[in-house]
């Protein structure tokens, strides 16, 4: 029987392409031959935004690039300014952002195992995963006032401290956490359904990750042990215990079991931040930087003419260059900023872990069924507003 190749459109409309993402696929019966994603629906200009704002106000264009992770996105961002500025922040303010980034990576992995599963066939999962992703987006609006675009992080430490009432709260939930996550194993880990669609596909060597440039659990998940806060620790990671999840044969199952236990880490590490918690302030004690407290703006009237430079014209920071690496829910979160001694970046260029991921999809599909490319998409775990940022 003669056959020929087809040339079909998934997306961007489709439902289990995780938003505006638009495939073309060259398919030969159910089986894919070539696979082109096609990007830029999403378009933000987050980096052009970037340099028309002080570096203080582009933290709420970076809360729109992985929405999903917003307050890691501004760790990321405000460890680049800090590092380009050479400033050391507040023992506190450092354990604070720790635990919040671990919290965020929790909800982040909630919401891509519920989908995730949700493209699969599992549905019972989706609504496991968002009540426990409910406490924790709680618990961001107790603490930020919002539970999506958080505006939280500050060159220089954190806008708010911790609540008891938070503190009480987040120490209740992880003592229950790992109890929920064992729900999530008991209705899918040992599912025929579930491992026949993710066992053995979409497999990639640790050698060819490397060379596609995957970073976090699609890197982790072909046995490559690299997390950036093990290997060039910040924030408090380098002060409590954990370890980092490995996976052995880098198909879609590894890939989802290395978030289940990255998890697992994360309530852990959040624990151990919160017996450590220091006392002490929130942010840099530096005028150039962060703007004065009501006593010294009381006290002299110079602060507060420079309270109110610093509120109109931003803080200025030295010329030259820095790039700065983060580990975010979906991997290597970077940002190349460029300065010319102004109050804001000369310019701004984001390495964004979605966009280079995806990059690999043709590989991950290629020879592997129709159905496989949605459990592809999932597995890499991607965000168009950053992949497109």
């Amino acid at each position: 029987m003669e056959t020929r190749e087809l040339k079909i459109n998934m997306g961007p409309q489709h439902p289990s392409t995780h938003g505006v993402l638009r495939l073309v696929l060259d398919v030969d019966g159910e089986r894919v031959v070539k696979a082109e994603p096609k990007v830029g629906y999403l378009h933000r200009g987050i980096e052009k935004l970037g340099e028309n704002g002080s570096f203080q106000q582009v933290i709420t264009h970076i809360d729109r690039l992985d929405y999903i992770s917003a307050i890691t996105n501004e760790f990321a961002y405000c460890r680049t300014v800090e590092k380009l500025l050479g400033i050391t922040i507040p023992d506190r303010s450092e354990y604070i952002r720790t635990i919040v980034a671990e919290m965020q990576r929790i909800s982040s992995h909630l919401l891509w195992l519920a989908t995730h599963a949700l493209d699969i066939g599992a549905m019972t999962v989706f609504l496991y995963t968002f009540r426990e992703r409910e406490t924790i987006l709680d618990l961001f609006e107790e603490l930020t006032g919002a539970r999506l675009n958080n505006n939280y992080m500050r060159i220089g430490g954190v806008s708010r401290d911790l609540s008891s009432f938070f503190i009480e709260t987040l120490y209740k939930f992880c003592d229950e956490f790992p109890d929920r996550i064992k729900e999530y194993d008991i209705l899918i880990r040992e599912n025929r359904i579930w491992i026949g669609r993710t066992r053995g596909v979409a497999v990639i060597s640790a050698e060819e990750a490397i060379n596609y440039g995957l970073s976090g659990p699609s890197l982790r998940g072909s046995g490559v042990n690299w997390d950036i806060r093990k290997a060039e620790p910040y924030g408090a990671y380098d002060k409590v215990d954990w370890v980092v999840p490995l996976g052995d044969n880098g198909d879609v199952y590894d890939r989802y079991w290395i978030r289940v236990e990255e998890m697992h880490q994360s309530t852990n590490i959040i624990r151990q931040c919160l017996d450590k918690l220091p006392a002490g302030p929130i942010l840099v004690d530096d005028p150039k930087i962060v703007p004065p407290s009501k006593e010294k703006i009381n006290a002299e009237i110079e602060s507060l003419i420079h309270h109110f430079k610093l509120m109109t014209e931003g803080f200025k920071v030295p010329e030259g260059e820095v790039y700065c690496a983060t580990e975010v829910p979906k991997g290597e979160l970077g940002f190349y900023i460029v300065s010319d001694g102004s109050s804001r970046p000369y310019r701004m260029k984001i390495r964004a872990p979605s966009f280079v991921n995806l990059g690999a999809f043709n590989r991950l599909v290629s020879g592997g069924f129709i159905a496989d490319v949605i459990a592809v998409i999932g597995t890499i775990d991607i965000v168009l507003g950053e992949c497109d940022r």
